[in-house]
Formats: C-alpha cells, sequence, structure tokens
C-alpha cells in the first residue's frame, strides 16, 4: 500500500501529529529540567506524578467518549483547548520572573486537553486500517513520530536555553493550525457508536471499561507496556537531570557539550536511527517468527536502558542508547500491531484509552525515579530499571503469545469482519 491508496483520515492524522510533535518535542522533554530548576527535584517529580494521575483519570474519560459520540468533534474541541494551554505557558514565560503557578496550571490543562483526545486519535487508525494492512501502518507511523521527535529534539538542543519563549510561540502557532486542519479534511466517518445502557453516566463509563478488564490478555499487554515503557521515559526524567548535574561536559572545538546537550544527542540518535533504518529492520525481521523477534527486540532493549541509566561517558551512553533503540525499532511495530488486532471494532476507543494506561503508567514510574534518584546511587538505578524491563517483557509476551482460546476467536471474528465489510 503506497502513500496515494491511505484513507485520507490516515493522512490527515499522521501530517498533523508530524508537526504537532515535532514542535512539541522541543520543549517538552525539558518539563522536568524546568520545574526542577523553578522548583526543585521533591516538588517537580511530585507535581509531574500528579499530572499522569490527572491524565490518567482523563484518558479513560476520553475514550469512552470517543465511543459515544462524533471523534472529528471531540479532536477538534480538545485540539482547541490545547492551543489555549500552550498559549497560557507561553505568556507566563515573558515576565522576568517566570509565573511558575500559571505556567504549572497551563501544564495541567494541556495534560487534560490532550489525554481526552488521544483515544479518538488511535481510534481512527483502528478504523481506517484493516488486520492485514496494520502493521504497514503502524510502522509508518512509528517512523513519522520519531522523525518529528528528532526535528523536535534537534531545535530544543540548540534553542532551549537560549531561545526558550520563542520555541513555545511556535508551538502556540502550530497548535492553532491544527484544528484548522481537521476542520477542514478530517472526515466523520465512524457510525457504530456504543450506545448509552445506564442513566448514570459513571456506571455506563464503568461498565464500558469492564469487558477490555476482563480481557486478560489485553491487561497482560497493558501491564507489560507500562513497565517497559517506563526505561524510555527515564530518559527525558531521572536520566536528564542526572546528566545535566554530573555529566562531565567537554568540547568539540569551540562547542561544548554539557549534560543537557547529551540528553539532546542521545533523544536525537534515538530518533535519527528510527528514522533511518525503521524500514530495513523492519524488513530483515520478517524473516523472524514475531514472537522470536519481539523477545530480541525486548533484550536488546534492557541491556541498553539498563546501561545508559547511570552510564557518564559520553561514548558509552551513545553506544548502549544504538543498542536500546535497536531493540525498540524491532519489538514496537510488532506489539502495536499485534495489540491492535486484539480490540473489538465497537470499543476502539475506549481500549485505546485503557491502552493508554501503559504510557501513563510508564510516565508516573519514570517520574518517580527522579525522587527515587535523590537517594539511590545510579548504579542501583540501574539495577531496578532491568527488574522493571524483566516483569514488563514476561507480561507483555504473555499477553500477546499466549493468550487463551477466547481471544484468539475475537481476533478471527474482526478479520472475518474486515474481508465481509
Amino acid at each position: 500500500m503506497g502513500w496515494r491508496e491511505y484513507p485520507q483520515n490516515i493522512k490527515v492524522r499522521l501530517i498533523t501529529s508530524f508537526f504537532n510533535r515535532a514542535v512539541s518535542s522541543a520543549v517538552m522533554p525539558f518539563m522536568a529540567l524546568f520545574f526542577a530548576m523553578e522548583k526543585g527535584k521533591v516538588w517537580a517529580g511530585t507535581f509531574l506524578i500528579l499530572t499522569v494521575i490527572i491524565g490518567f483519570i482523563v484518558n479513560l474519560i476520553g475514550g469512552y467518549i470517543s465511543d459515544r459520540f462524533p471523534r472529528k468533534k471531540v479532536l477538534m474541541t480538545t485540539s482547541c483547548l490545547n492551543a489555549v494551554m500552550f498559549l497560557l505557558m507561553t505568556v507566563s514565560l515573558f515576565p522576568e520572573q517566570n509565573w511558575i503557578l500559571v505556567f504549572a496550571f497551563a501544564y495541567i490543562g494541556f495534560t487534560v486537553t490532550s489525554s481526552l483526545g488521544r483515544p479518538a486519535m488511535h481510534a481512527i487508525i483502528m478504523d481506517s486500517t484493516t488486520p492485514e494492512n496494520r502493521k504497514e501502518v503502524y510502522t509508518l507511523d512509528y517512523w513519522m513520530i520519531n522523525l518529528s521527535m528528532a526535528i523536535g529534539a534537534a531545535l530544543g538542543g540548540l534553542l532551549y536555553v537560549s531561545h526558550q519563549i520563542e520555541l513555545f510561540v511556535l508551538l502556540t502557532v502550530t497548535s492553532i493550525s491544527i484544528p484548522i486542519a481537521y476542520g477542514i479534511w478530517l472526515r466523520d466517518e465512524f457510525t457504530g457508536f456504543l450506545e448509552k445502557t445506564h442513566e448514570n453516566v459513571f456506571l455506563d463509563l464503568f461498565q464500558n471499561y469492564k469487558v477490555a478488564l476482563k480481557d486478560s490478555a489485553f491487561v497482560k499487554v497493558v501491564i507489560g507496556g507500562t513497565f517497559i515503557f517506563s526505561a524510555e521515559f527515564t530518559l527525558n526524567s531521572y536520566i536528564g537531570i542526572r546528566l545535566a548535574e554530573t555529566f562531565d561536559s567537554f568540547h568539540i572545538g569551540n562547542f561544548e557539550i554539557t549534560g543537557v546537550r547529551m540528553l539532546s544527542m542521545l533523544n536525537i540518535q534515538n530518533m535519527l536511527m528510527v528514522v533511518c533504518f525503521t524500514f530495513l529492520i523492519n524488513r530483515v525481521m520478517d524473516r523472524f517468527s514475531k514472537k522470536n523477534a519481539l523477545l530480541i527486540g525486548l533484550l536488546l532493549y534492557g541491556i541498553g536502558y539498563v546501561t545508559v541509566t547511570s552510564a557518564n561517558a559520553w561514548y558509552v551512553l551513545l553506544l548502549f542508547n544504538v543498542i536500546a533503540t535497536m531493540g525498540e525499532l524491532i519489538y514496537s511495530p510488532i506489539k502495536e500491531a499485534e495489540k491492535a488486532n486484539m480490540i473489538p471494532s465497537d470499543k476502539r476507543g475506549s481500549y485505546s484509552a485503557f491502552a493508554n494506561v501503559s504510557f501513563s503508567g510508564a510516565d508516573m514510574l519514570a517520574r518517580s525515579t527522579i525522587i527515587l534518584g535523590a537517594f539511590l546511587v545510579p548504579v542501583m538505578m540501574s539495577v531496578y530499571m532491568g527488574v522493571i524491563i524483566m516483569i514488563g517483557a514476561f507480561f507483555m509476551y504473555s499477553g500477546l503469545f499466549l493468550r487463551g482460546k477466547a481471544t484468539e476467536k475475537a481476533v478471527k471474528k474482526e478479520i472475518v469482519a474486515q474481508v465481509v465489510k
């Protein structure tokens, strides 16, 4: 399937996400460092954990909403509110003494609005694909995400320290353009919305997620993802702060590589590798069974991040970041495609929201390392990270490939339904 054959909604989703992430990636990876510098490590860690909890709760509500109401309207509303929150953040940076409380309030608002819209965005991809072509679409999506984040990381590394306000202005302008693009090009094609079954909206919401909670295989995948993603998220929380404080800076000519710039280099390296090698590695790993490929990927991923967690030499950081990224390239498209095939067609928003528990939980684990790292030495943090990744690998593998017959029948039913359609 070429780009021209992709449904219009997929194109709109991929393009708008590309530009939005390119700009937001220039500032969002530095939020832990920003709050730590403004208010201290413990305040920063506590505040960021609070935002994760809020995002987790709101995300579940967003999944319910995206299955009950037109997804275009959901995305239009949440993206407009996103723009307002970014505008508030930008304005709070103009005074000589940053209005940190206004910034923190707007950051919480951004967490709420983005969490409400995220399930609808994920559901659009599943609405517009079939089990046969999902791996291809998710691979392209994964590639474009990382290309945009590489561009953003490069912008952030070069401009965040000296041109912070300009970056936030650019982010605000970009976020304003997103709902305009949705209004012009996004099509409201999905019609199989869930009907309200209970008068009490909270009971109806709970009943909606009860199905997902009973799907033990899917729950295992979500738990596994939570632990595995936390390693990657730790790069921009604990590891970023550690590098800013303890990394021995060096010069390349007249250009000084500080801890903050080393963090940007790791992010850029990760994303450029994804951009350059995603399709090549995907083609090579097609020769292996999905089970073996997933295990190989998770093993490399674990070795890489366990080392990066405590390493302080630039060449060790770069080498093992390569290993971690190779593992990510191998396991991620397999995991996303197999997970999507497990989701019933009429509950894509809710299942996607429930699946996002992985990101919320991982974010919480990663941000808790800011507090934990204040008491443990880096080597012990590496041990902690190794245990976390092993637990995640066990749950993810067992959920995807050791699931029961009922789940397999559901997948076959979905494939048949798509063929008939």
